[in-house]
């Protein structure tokens, strides 16, 4: 018999992570509330918030309670313009409607243009740019966070913060708020 200690938890050890469910959960009140939330909302009854470079307007989050899986969002990134650089546990896939840009993960760079789907796998640091100086771009955003939330396993950090100057071909840009042509070809 060895009389060397037994390690059972190292860094290397596969985990799963599930918080307990616990309190009332009924199926046929659930889907009753779900049914019950609005089925369609009006891009003019929510606001585009931060910016001056980056721009998300938030049409469902997990505080909704509208959905159970996903969370959407349009980002707009002015000319010039750059997300914050971040990580988070979910995924995301950012579906291009105009402009042209790239994405840094990981330090490794993929460009993209309206019509292209970028993905942000889990984990991965990452950042988002408007590879134009003089047109605005935008992206609408797909995340898996609520199931992420539901499970526990939720967590996002942020590396560097949005910047509060314009980025370069910037400034005087205001976001598309009250547009009339939602075929994002401006």
């Amino acid at each position: 018999m060895s009389s060397e200690p037994v390690e059972n938890y190292h860094s290397n050890k596969n985990r799963i992570f599930v918080r307990a469910i616990a309190g009332q959960y009924n199926l046929n009140e659930e889907l009753a509330r779900l049914r019950a939330m609005p089925r369609v909302r009006k891009a003019k009854d929510i606001k585009l918030v931060d910016g001056p470079q980056a721009y998300s307007r938030h049409y469902v989050e997990p505080k909704d309670g509208i959905t159970q899986t996903f969370h959407l969002h349009l980002e707009e990134y002015g000319p010039g313009g750059k997300s914050q650089k971040h990580g988070h546990v979910n995924e995301a896939a950012f579906y291009i409607l105009d402009g042209t840009g790239y994405e840094i993960h990981d330090g490794i760079r993929y460009d993209w243009k309206a019509g292209d789907v970028a993905i942000v796998h889990n984990n991965c640091v990452h950042q988002h740019f408007n590879a134009s100086n003089t047109k605005p771009a935008r992206a609408l955003v797909i995340k898996t966070k609520p199931m992420y939330l539901f499970m526990n396993m939720l967590f996002q950090y942020q590396v560097e913060k949005r910047s509060t100057e314009p980025g370069p071909g910037g400034e005087g840009f205001v976001a598309r708020e009250e547009e009339d042509d939602f075929n994002h070809s401006k």
